[in-house]
């Protein structure tokens, strides 16, 4: 028997490892060690029940060592002559400690294993959905004993407290966590399934359509926003100027700013789409960077917080503005204007940007390119031309005709309109 089992040595282990090669070789009595391609060494215990083999992982190598690796294959194979089946075993033990998980655990193991695959701006609204209004209703429930009208009630109370929209944003929320829960065995079913939101607090209101401010807006929009101050004045020029979203421009930072070859690299941290890009800068609007470049006071970011109440509650640190405080700020400037333009947010610039891309003329890719939008279907897998040429041209374009607004000129296709010193 002696002969039968501890064939291997620490020794070979190393060296196994250190080689990086798959193997599986046996130690006797089931016991075998393996390595994979991908370089995970493991213990397995090989065993038959009823005549089946089974397989039970003792652990992985070096955390378990041989010595380890042998006392629970021992251990294993008493209980195993006793007639149990100890990986059938240790799979109901770990069901049952999943079934004991808390809904609130549970939503946290959701958040820390599916979040980072998740646009920035999906986690914050779906963390604050997640710890703002569902864990502090049903986070202390047991994840397996929420049912149906645990879900109907909190999103019955969501509807009339806040909207059916963001009730429909918290029922995804809810689901998510619980599909993920069915992936790990948390849960056996999921309770929001059936449900809905329309059918608990009737029709939601329709979603805001994006808006387009006109040309006759925008002339009057322009020159009235150095009234606004440099900072901002800049800030929504460069939001028309290079067509991008208010969160990729407020955490702008110097070092993404290529002056020289007229650039603006957003990072994948701050792109919704979680891949970077390259946006070509026209003349006015690598004059605003250069205009608040003196206004950011040192900072590594080209909006900076200028409210002390927000770089105190970062204990003093180098933070980028918020991206409300733009938005409340152009909620104001509209007031002014006396309904001369539409109230927008900056959003709108965006949507605004797109329609009058299309109406100077500028291809439908290329214009979707100006804004970083993915291009679907086979489009989007096989171009993978970054169109920065076509772009440039498009936003330089793009921005004479902004000028011409801006300093109550005439437009007309193909005319350059000189630009004015920014302020």
């Amino acid at each position: 028997m002696s002969k039968e089992i501890d064939k291997l040595s620490d020794a070979q282990l190393r060296a196994w490892v250190k080689a990086g090669s798959p193997v599986a070789k046996a130690d006797g009595g089931g016991l075998t060690f393996t390595l994979s391609a991908a370089g995970t060494a493991a213990w397995i215990l090989r065993y038959r029940i009823s005549g089946k083999p089974r397989e039970l992982t003792l652990g992985k190598y070096p955390d378990v060592s041989l010595k380890m690796a042998r006392q629970r294959a021992s251990e294993a194979r008493a209980e195993i002559q006793n007639g149990v089946d100890v990986a059938r075993q240790r799979q109901r033990i770990k069901a049952e400690t999943a079934a004991a998980k808390s809904f609130a655990q549970l939503a946290e193991d959701y958040m820390g294993k599916v979040f980072p695959n998740l646009a920035t701006n999906t986690q914050k609204q779906r963390r604050h959905h997640i710890q703002g209004i569902i864990l502090p209703k049903i986070g202390r429930i047991a994840a397996r004993d929420v049912n149906t009208s645990d879900v109907v009630s909190l999103i019955e109370a969501v509807g009339k407290n806040r909207s059916g929209n963001v009730a429909e944003l918290v029922l995804t929320a809810l689901s998510e966590i619980f599909k993920h829960g069915m992936a790990c065995h948390a849960v056996i079913s999921n309770p929001c399934a059936g449900v809905s939101v329309t059918a608990i607090c009737g029709k939601t209101d329709p979603r805001r359509q994006r808006l387009k401010l006109t040309e006759e807006e925008l002339r009057v929009l322009l020159p009235a926003l150095p009234t606004i101050g440099s900072e901002n004045e800049m800030a929504v020029k460069l939001l028309l100027l290079t067509c991008t979203r208010i969160g990729e421009l407020t955490r702008a930072e110097w070092a993404h700013v290529d002056f020289k070859r007229a650039e603006w690299f957003v990072p994948d941290a701050n792109s919704k789409t979680g891949k970077g890009f390259t946006i070509p800068l026209s003349a006015p609007a690598l004059a605003c960077f250069e205009a608040l470049q003196p206004l950011s006071m040192g900072s590594r970011y080209v909006l900076p917080a200028r409210q002390v109440r927000r770089t105190r509650n970062h204990g003093g640190a180098d933070v980028h503005c918020e991206q409300r405080a733009i938005n409340s700020m152009l909620h104001k400037l509209c007031a002014k204007l006396d309904g001369k333009v539409r109230r927008f947010t900056p959003h709108d610039l965006r949507s605004t940007a797109r329609s009058h891309l299309s109406a100077l003329g500028v291809n439908v890719i290329v214009a979707e390119r100006c804004l970083n939008h993915s291009l679907g279907g086979l489009v989007g897998v096989y171009d993978q031309h970054d169109y920065m040429t076509e772009r440039r041209a498009a936003l330089d374009t793009w921005a004479s005709f902004l000028e011409a607004c801006m300093q109550d000129l005439p437009w007309k296709q193909g005319n350059v309109i000189p630009m004015r010193t920014a302020a």
